[in-house]
C-alpha cells in the first residue's frame, strides 16, 4: 500500500481521478479551482499537481495538456479516497429487474446476472457457477428418447445441473430402466462429484455380470457429467461493449480475442479469488495479462451454504466510475448469494425429510 499523501495532494488527486472518470479528458489546475477543499491559488495546485506527478500518480500526455491518473493514481484512490455511492432506488429497481428469483438453477439465474451486470455498466461481464470440492451427486435421472437412446440428468449439491445424451447397445426397455435406477440409487446418491472417475466406473461395470453390457453406456456418461458438474464453467457476456469505450480503439480486437480464450480467462478468476476478500479490484498490469494493460477488472465472490463460492464481475477500462460501479456488483452478488443459499437451504431440508421417512 502507498504512504499515506498529505491531505491536499490528496484532495487533488480524488479530483483529478472523479473528473477524468467523468469527462475523459486531461484535468487541469484551473478546472479544480473552487471545487471542494480547493480553497487556494492555482499555482499552489499546480505545485502539488507536479509532486503528484513525480510520484507517479497522475501523467501528462501532452505537454500543454492537463493531467489523468495513472495506474498507481487510481490504485490509490481505490484503497484510500474513494466513497462508494449510495444506490439510487432506480438502480437497485433496475438491477433487480434482471435478476430471475424463481430460478433455483445456478446456470439460468447467472445467466440473468451477467445481462443485469451489462446493462448496469456497459461494460464485459463474467461469472462462474458455483464450485464446492465437496460436492456429491444429489440425484440421476434417465428420460428414454428412443429405442436406444436416453438423456442422463445430474443434478449436483449445489444445484448445477448437467444432461447428455447416450446411445445404448440395446433396447430400453421398463426392466433395464428399473435396473439403471438401482444402479444408481446404491452407487451415486450422495457419492462426491470427485469421486466418480474411469477407474470406478469400470470397477462397476465389471461388478454388474450380465448387466455390464446394457449399463457400460450410461455409467460412462454418468462419469462425463460428474466431471463437467465439478468444474466451475466460466461465462462472458457483452465483450462488444468494449467497442464503445475510446479507451479501445488501439486494441479493441486484441481484447476481444483475449476474451475469448477459455484458460487465461479462467486463470484471471481463479487468481482474483485468492484474495480473502469478497471483492477485488485488479487494476491494469495487476492483471497479469498484456491485453488488460488499460483494463480494470472487478471480480466480487458469491457465496452458497458454507463452502460453495462462484464469482461475478466486469472487465472494463480503467476509466470507469468504481465508486458507482463498485456497490452495485456488491448488491448484485447479495442477491446471488441470498436466492440459490435459500434454494440450496430449502432442498437441504427436503433431502433430510425424505431420509426421515424412509
Amino acid at each position: 500500500m502507498n504512504k499515506l499523501l498529505p491531505l491536499r495532494r490528496q484532495q487533488i488527486l480524488s479530483a483529478i481521478v472523479e473528473q477524468y472518470i467523468e469527462t475523459g479528458e486531461p484535468v487541469g489546475s484551473k478546472a479544480l479551482l473552487g471545487r471542494k477543499g480547493m480553497d487556494v491559488s492555482s499555482a499552489t495546485i499546480r505545485n502539488e499537481m507536479a509532486e503528484l506527478t513525480k510520484q507517479g500518480f497522475i501523467t501528462q500526455p501532452h505537454t500543454s495538456a492537463g493531467r489523468v491518473p495513472t495506474q498507481q493514481g487510481y490504485r490509490y484512490y481505490v484503497d484510500n479516497l474513494m466513497e462508494e455511492s449510495s444506490l439510487s432506488d432506480v438502480d437497485r429497481r433496475r438491477i433487480e429487474a434482471g435478476v430471475d428469483y424463481r430460478s433455483g438453477d445456478p446456470e439460468i439465474l447467472l445467466d440473468k446476472v451477467s445481462e443485469a451486470l451489462v446493462d448496469f455498466t456497459n461494460f464485459a461481464a463474467i461469472s462462474t457457477t458455483p464450485a464446492d470440492e465437496n460436492a456429491y451427486i444429489k440425484n440421476i435421472e434417465m428420460a428414454q428418447i428412443s429405442s436406444k437412446m436416453a438423456m442422463i440428468v445430474l443434478l449436483t449439491s449445489v444445484g448445477i445441473l448437467k444432461s447428455k445424451a447416450c446411445r445404448t447397445d440395446v433396447e430400453i426397455t421398463p426392466e433395464l430402466k428399473n435396473t439403471f435406477d438401482t444402479i444408481v440409487r446404491e452407487n451415486f446418491y450422495g457419492r462426491p462429484l470427485l469421486d466418480v472417475n474411469t477407474v470406478m466406473i469400470q470397477t462397476l461395470v465389471a461388478s454388474l455380470g450380465a448387466d455390464a453390457l446394457s449399463m457400460s453406456p450410461l455409467l460412462v456418461t454418468i462419469a462425463d457429467l460428474a466431471t463437467a458438474a465439478s468444474v466451475s464453467e466460466i461465462k462472458l457476456d457483452g465483450q462488444t461493449n468494449l467497442f464503445g469505450h475510446k479507451e479501445y480503439d488501439q486494441n479493441a480486437g486484441q481484447l476481444l480475442d483475449f476474451l475469448h480464450r477459455a484458460e487465461p480467462l479462467g486463470m484471471l478468476v481463479s487468481t482474483s479469488g485468492d484474495s480473502d476478500n469478497d471483492i477485488e479490484v485488479l487494476i491494469g498490469s495487476e492483471n497479469r495479462y498484456k491485453e488488460l494493460e488499460n483494463s480494470s477488472v472487478i471480480i466480487s465472490k458469491y457465496r452458497i451454504g458454507e463452502s460453495a463460492t462462484g464469482a461475478i464481475g466486469i472487465i472494463g477500462p480503467t476509466r470507469m466510475n468504481y465508486s458507482k460501479l463498485i456497490p452495485g456488483i456488491k448488491y448484485l452478488t447479495d442477491i446471488v448469494s441470498k436466492v440459490l443459499s435459500e434454494v440450496y437451504e430449502e432442498e437441504q431440508g427436503f433431502d433430510k425429510e425424505r431420509e426421515e421417512s424412509y
